[in-house]
């Protein structure tokens, strides 16, 4: 796969599961992708919750990509930068109504939004099951 399809293949399949650590502990959860292109993977989450807290304290992140259908994945890893834009926070909130009540009651500060660059990745499927992992950079 080139670039742009490991994209496609992301907005396709935008809910992921994203890896952090809490001191020697690996954490994952489900996430869902907002936004990717060559600048990044953007995604966002509360300020208060444990995962914005893990982020700061180690911004090294993986996250795990699945088709269902085909049962093929695409890893992808980076480093998580916070991302102060309240243009886009709003925008988040806009697109995602369900934000739209923590924000009226708790305020747009509580959104955390962060951007994993720069981006590499590895696919699997089960053909390739057996094979060497093969990194790629995505940009």
């Amino acid at each position: 796969m080139y670039a742009s399809e490991i994209f496609d293949f992301m907005r396709a399949n935008p809910g992921c599961h994203l890896a952090t650590t809490e001191g020697d502990q690996p954490r994952v959860r489900g996430m869902l992708l907002y936004r990717v292109d060559e600048q990044g993977m953007v995604f966002h989450t509360g300020t208060t919750k444990a995962l914005w807290r893990q982020i700061l304290s180690n911004p090294k992140v993986e996250v795990a990509f699945l088709d269902p259908q085909t049962h093929h994945q695409v890893r992808v890893e980076g480093l998580a930068e916070p991302v102060s834009d309240e243009a886009l926070k709003a925008q988040i909130v806009r697109e995602r109504p369900a934000l739209q009540p923590i924000v009226d009651a708790l305020g747009l500060e509580r959104i955390g939004v962060f951007r994993v660059k720069p981006l590499r990745a590895a696919q699997w499927s089960l053909e390739t099951n057996l094979q060497r992992t093969r990194w790629i950079p995505l940009g």
